[in-house]
């Protein structure tokens, strides 16, 4: 803001390394007016559930536009995840009545609008999202409050979407894993084999359609808390 950018948005996502479900990303407009964050705002991995959940209508009430964009299995198959960070990105920025004048990006590398990779120029559609500069900040989801903010309501919209969805197969556990790869996922998965709602691109245990692909590194986000 002391750069001269009144409106600030803070992007973060959460699932990029789940073996099932959305990659979704939270985005969080504030200026000026918005004052001092609700307390104990701070990076959704570090909150209890109970704590996340409480916040989020706090932050709803805080700041000035917020939303939560997702790309589901099926197009992380078919574009790759660093695409479909950007596509879930560009819809959760859909969702603001308002035009930011700067983005700040938790991390060390701006997918939202690097075009040097593969699939993700072809994504643009400059009639529907705000062409505004991205700015990175490593560790931001700890520094700054909007970005903070932006990943608390990912994380709690992300949860909630895989309890609704766990009760169709529960043996993956997803009201517990949330479709991390935690033991009792990858148990299921060598008896069951994958479900609509995993992505099969990947090398998941009990997927033998794509045998001897790796999982993404940039994927392997193990922290389900």
């Amino acid at each position: 803001m002391r750069e001269g950018h009144a409106v600030l948005v803070g992007m973060d996502e959460v699932g990029r390394g789940a073996l099932a479900g959305p990659v979704s990303v939270g985005v969080v407009a504030i200026d000026a007016s918005c004052r001092s964050a609700p307390q104990g705002v701070k990076d959704s991995k570090l909150l209890s559930q109970q704590a996340r959940e409480r916040l989020v209508p706090r932050i709803q009430r805080w700041a000035l536009g917020w939303g939560v964009g997702h790309a589901w299995p099926g197009e992380i198959d078919a574009i790759g995840i660093m695409a479909a960070l950007r596509l879930a990105g560009q819809r959760a920025l859909a969702q603001l009545e308002l035009a930011p004048d700067l983005i700040v990006l938790d991390g060390n590398h701006d997918w939202l609008t690097d075009p040097a990779r593969e699939g993700l120029l072809a994504l643009a559609d400059p009639t529907a999202t705000p062409q505004v500069p991205v700015r990175t900040l490593i560790k931001a989801d700890l520094t700054c409050s909007s970005v903070a903010a932006a990943s608390v309501l990912a994380k709690v919209t992300r949860d909630a979407h895989m309890v609704r969805i766990a009760p169709e197969h529960p043996a993956y556990s997803w009201e517990l894993n949330k479709g991390y790869a935690a033991p009792e996922h990858q148990e299921a998965l060598r008896t069951l084999g994958p479900c609509a709602h995993h992505r099969r691109s990947w090398n998941i245990t009990g997927n033998t359609d794509r045998v001897g692909e790796a999982v993404p590194p940039e994927a392997r986000e193990m922290n389900h808390a």
